[in-house]
């Protein structure tokens, strides 16, 4: 899949190859709402992947929403497009799926002077306790909320997510390597759920400076090539 990117600004990193990969495994089906799209990846993967789903993809930067129409045209995949702030975005039909990749940086971090990576990266230009509360408003029921977040955070999210009626079913960590902790988590969760939690095997990044296969794969298996788009 070929994607332009902004060659300044925020651009795309295996996270959101990850994230997608992990989506994935659950064969995802019916609607499905990208929050924070960016450059479209991670809802044009999972529409490549799963054409028979209905995609809508939506961001806050009108220069992303330009990015991610050029690509859907470019990859020949059918989306819906929202330029807006979820968290104020009036939907007229409830999702199956909510996928993300929000921005997370939390306090403490220096936050970037560039008002694009800024609402990119910055967990205080999308709180998690409103994009929860937002994501549980619009999922249909038993509708499934899947994103990443940073691994240090997992008591926030816990909570956040419990106070907004969402069931963690699955979680997945990711490490840069065998002897680092976590600084990924992966994790699926559902409205109206009492289903108990299912720890996936975690996912090592590096092994003597290289992927790991299993990396690998999700890398070869996502096929992605960045195209140079000047802003």
């Amino acid at each position: 899949m070929q994607l332009y990117q902004y060659e300044t600004g925020y651009r795309y990193n295996s996270d959101t190859l990850l994230l997608y990969d992990f989506i994935a495994a659950c064969h995802p089906k019916g609607s499905i709402l990208d929050v924070g799209c960016g450059c479209g990846i991670l809802g044009l993967l999972l529409k490549r992947d799963f054409p028979e789903t209905s995609m809508t993809l939506l961001d806050i930067q009108a220069a992303n929403m330009i990015l991610s129409e050029r690509n859907a045209g470019l990859n020949s995949l059918h989306v819906d497009l929202i330029h807006g702030n979820f968290t104020e975005t009036s939907f007229s039909d409830k999702f199956d799926w909510i996928v993300s990749n929000p921005p997370f940086y939390h306090q403490g971090v220096v936050k970037s002077q560039n008002e694009s990576l800024f609402l990119s990266r910055h967990g205080s230009a999308l709180p998690f306790g409103a994009l929860a509360h937002k994501v549980t408003k619009n999922l249909s029921n038993r509708g499934y909320f899947c994103f990443c977040y940073d691994a240090k955070q997992l008591d926030m999210l816990m909570q956040e997510l419990q106070k907004a009626k969402l069931n963690v079913e699955e979680i997945c960590f990711v490490h840069p390597s065998y002897d680092k902790e976590s600084s990924l988590v992966l994790i699926r969760a559902r409205k109206n759920s009492k289903t108990l939690c299912k720890v996936r095997p975690p996912i090592i990044l590096y092994e003597n400076d290289r992927f790991t296969p299993r990396v690998a794969h999700i890398f070869e298996k996502s096929q992605t090539k960045s195209l140079a788009w000047q802003n």
